[in-house]
């Protein structure tokens, strides 16, 4: 199976060691592209473990897990790293209602013990 977060790799060869926990994202963009795959698979426990420690709070498993089963994840775009910490991303999506609709991101990630996790994203238009 193709990875769901448009690598061109396998899923085994890409997200799925760190979704297994086998392995951990080595930079922001791979555990961006990670997260997508998440969303898709859906995964919402992987979500809420690459979720810095402190954000949790204002997430939950169950609204994760709930978000990737409404809607159809058709593709990511990577557009653009400003910096080690930062991807921008436009992430591409069928809704529950059949529109197509289309998430842009600059996501901001930090390293905590060589692993990194998702602090907070600004929305592009």
């Amino acid at each position: 199976m193709n990875c769901p977060c448009c690598s061109g790799k396998s899923y085994e060869d890409c997200c799925k060691p760190y979704h297994t926990g086998e392995k951990h994202a080595p930079t922001a963009e791979a555990l961006m592209r990670s997260r997508f795959s998440a969303f898709v698979i859906p995964n919402g426990e992987y979500l809420m473990e690459t979720t810095f420690p402190s954000k949790r709070k204002f997430h939950n498993k169950e609204d994760l897990q709930e978000w990737g089963e409404i809607n159809e994840w058709t593709k990511l775009e990577i557009v653009n790293k400003p910096s080690a910490s930062k991807v921008e991303f436009k992430a591409f999506y069928t809704d529950e209602e059949g529109y197509k609709q289309l998430h842009h991101e600059l996501s901001k990630f930090k390293m905590i013990q060589n692993r990194w996790f998702y602090v907070s994203g600004e929305f592009l238009e």
